[in-house]
């Protein structure tokens, strides 16, 4: 009886499991149609002012692309278990992703933001650095053996990897306009928020499963 309660609970999971990730990948996936594969098609028109920033910007939207399509696989604890060569060489990638996006963002922040005010730079930055600092200590952790330190950190790492997506669906919002007219406002705000909140609801659900 106990043992087909246990196996009850565990299919529950990976229901929960698999649909989430299906509305992850449903969420993420209108971002990436409308908002980030117009880009590759290097029309001047598309890229407006980042037009002489347009590499750079490319750098930064690729790296958040394939950070973004590379977390479910590493999550995936039957596709570690299997592939977990595989899984190491992903989770490099993963790094260099993150790395080369967060570094493209850093320029752009101070080349291209910066001219429509500190405040909108200084919440890029911060949400690069956010990006970097997860995905750094992720892969600390992994060296030094931590494995359970590991995956929370690759689990803040993904959420901020999240946090493109959140801007745009929080910078659309009708509300935002509402509240913030000008993108001067709107934007800086929307960008903090797209992964303080996820964040702090990440550490309450980490500590929770501590106890």
């Amino acid at each position: 009886m106990e043992k087909q309660n246990l196996s009850t609970q565990l299919n529950s999971t990976s229901y929960l499991r698999f649909g989430l990730t299906i509305l992850l990948i449903l969420y993420a996936g209108k971002f990436i149609i409308n908002d980030a594969l117009p880009y590759f098609g290097f029309d001047k028109v598309t890229f407006g002012r980042y037009w002489n920033f347009k590499w750079s910007l490319i750098g930064h939207i690729s790296g958040g692309l394939l950070a973004l399509a590379i977390g479910p696989f590493q999550f995936s604890k039957t596709f570690r278990n299997k592939f977990m060569t595989t899984h190491r060489w992903l989770g490099r990638i993963y790094l260099t992703a993150i790395l080369i996006g967060a570094i493209s963002a850093t320029y752009l922040a101070w080349t291209t933001a910066i001219k429509v005010n500190f405040s909108w730079a200084f919440a890029l930055q911060m949400l690069a650095f956010a990006w970097i600092a997860t995905a750094a200590m992720a892969y600390i952790s992994v060296m030094r053996g931590r494995i359970l330190q590991h995956k929370e950190w690759m689990i803040r790492s993904y959420v901020v990897t999240f946090a493109f997506v959140n801007f745009r669906w929080l910078a659309d919002l009708p509300i935002a306009h509402q509240l913030m007219e000008k993108f001067t406002e709107r934007g800086p705000t929307m960008a903090w928020l797209s992964w303080t909140i996820t964040l702090i609801i990440t550490e309450i659900v980490l500590s929770r499963k501590k106890k």
